[in-house]
């Protein structure tokens, strides 16, 4: 964000891997673990917007979605909140403006986006570092200072989700914007990190965190996240190993407070390499993410998700980089499962697939792309995805944006 590298004195290389955000170095993540309060308070203010335009290669007739396709659209715009509020205190609050609704057309629609609040201190002496924080932010995931977890690492640039019709594990971003989240980390001599968060509804007090995103998503009491890892650097190489476990129980009736509720088990591992040395930048992530879904309605059968994504990335003189992605997100189908509670009509779902990116930033606030999706498999199947013919070809889409802070 400007706002904290004006507060900060810095390029948006030292803390954005090949400047590329929001992919962190140790430096952005030393900054974001000490509760953004590196430097000198400075206006705390940043904004940003998107122009984009899509192209899909076989437009679905009975598909949502579509009616700007390949013609550039002012997709989003983002104003945040951050900076340095003491010593000891910063964070971020971000609130986004959607312009394009889909097939109605333009339809301005404004609400509460990511929110990151910190308090850090650092007990650093010859024998031992310390750091050690609390945390109040309203997206499992956001708080995360590596780029492995789905909230920042994949799929980051607003307007480039995915279809294909598997529905993603909790983790990956389901309570994005719909709960409060608070919690408790450390990180001990740059080795050890370890954090426990509880989550709950986003309402009443915290209602401004969850403020104009839909429907309320409805927890049962306070929910807990696990997140653990261990981190290495040395010289211009550095490397992560962590597990996070989620545990979440949604009323089954989403709009109640009460009454039986569906039980949520997440469990990921995931991993991250960088090479940081001018003119190269270096990033790998893998997160492989399996859920356990049992239902709270008498009769229905547990289902699963299982979710792998993969990114590489490859950055020259801060400008000129490439991303090489991977996804793959498949649900089970029993009869008598969950899933097919849901919705009957389909027995099986799943979605895989592959985004290369080339990108180009001019200046350090601006970021041109390019990215094509080519889909293995939509809805579980390669061929007829839709029983009318459809192939999961026929999904593969060009995104090209422009996306500009300040």
């Amino acid at each position: 964000m400007p706002s904290f590298a004006r507060q900060t004195g810095q390029n948006c290389v030292a803390c954005h891997a090949g400047g590329q955000f929001p992919e962190l170095t140790p430096y952005g993540r030393l900054f974001k673990l000490t509760g953004y309060t590196i430097g000198q308070r400075a206006l705390p203010l940043s904004a940003m917007a998107v122009l984009s335009a899509n192209k899909v290669k076989v437009n679905d007739p009975a598909a949502t979605g579509h009616a700007q396709d390949g013609k550039p659209i002012f997709s989003t715009a983002s104003l945040f909140i951050a900076g340095k509020i003491s010593d000891k205190v910063g964070g971020f609050a971000q609130i986004t403006y959607a312009n394009y609704a889909g097939d109605t057309g333009y339809s301005g629609h404004t609400g509460s986006d990511n929110l990151d609040l910190r308090y850090a201190d650092r007990l650093i002496d010859a024998n031992r570092d310390l750091i050690y924080g609390f945390t109040l932010h309203n997206n499992p995931g956001v708080q995360d200072v590596w780029n492995s977890t789905p909230a920042w690492g994949y799929g980051v640039v607003p307007g480039s989700t995915a279809a294909g019709g598997a529905i993603p594990p909790m983790l990956d971003g389901a309570l994005g914007q719909q709960v409060a989240g608070m919690g408790a980390y450390a990180y001990w001599n740059k080795a050890v990190y370890a954090e426990l968060t509880g989550y709950r509804t986003g309402d009443g007090i915290f209602s401004f965190m969850t403020q104009g995103n839909g429907s309320q998503i409805n927890i049962k009491g306070t929910n807990p996240y696990v997140r653990l890892a261990l981190t290495h650097e040395w010289g211009p190489h550095n490397v992560m190993v962590g597990l996070t476990h989620l545990d979440v129980q949604q009323y089954t009736d989403p709009a109640s407070h009460s009454g039986p509720t569906d039980h949520y088990r997440d469990n990921g591992i995931d991993f991250q390499y960088q090479y940081l040395l001018d003119p190269y930048t270096v990033t790998a992530t893998v997160t492989r993410i399996h859920e356990k879904i049992d239902p709270g309605t008498e009769g229905i059968l547990s289902d699963t998700v299982n979710s792998l994504r993969a990114k590489a990335s490859f950055i020259y003189q801060a400008q000129y980089g490439a991303t090489l992605s991977y996804f793959d997100v498949s649900n089970s189908s029993n009869a008598n499962g969950f899933f097919a509670s849901q919705n009957p009509s389909v027995s099986q779902t799943g979605t895989r697939g592959w985004t290369p990116e080339i990108f180009w930033t001019p200046v350090q606030y601006v970021r041109l792309g390019m990215q094509y999706t080519l889909f293995n498999r939509v809805n579980g199947l390669s061929s007829n995805t839709d029983s009318n013919g459809r192939n999961a070809k026929d999904d593969n889409s060009l995104f090209f944006y422009v996306w500009g802070a300040y």
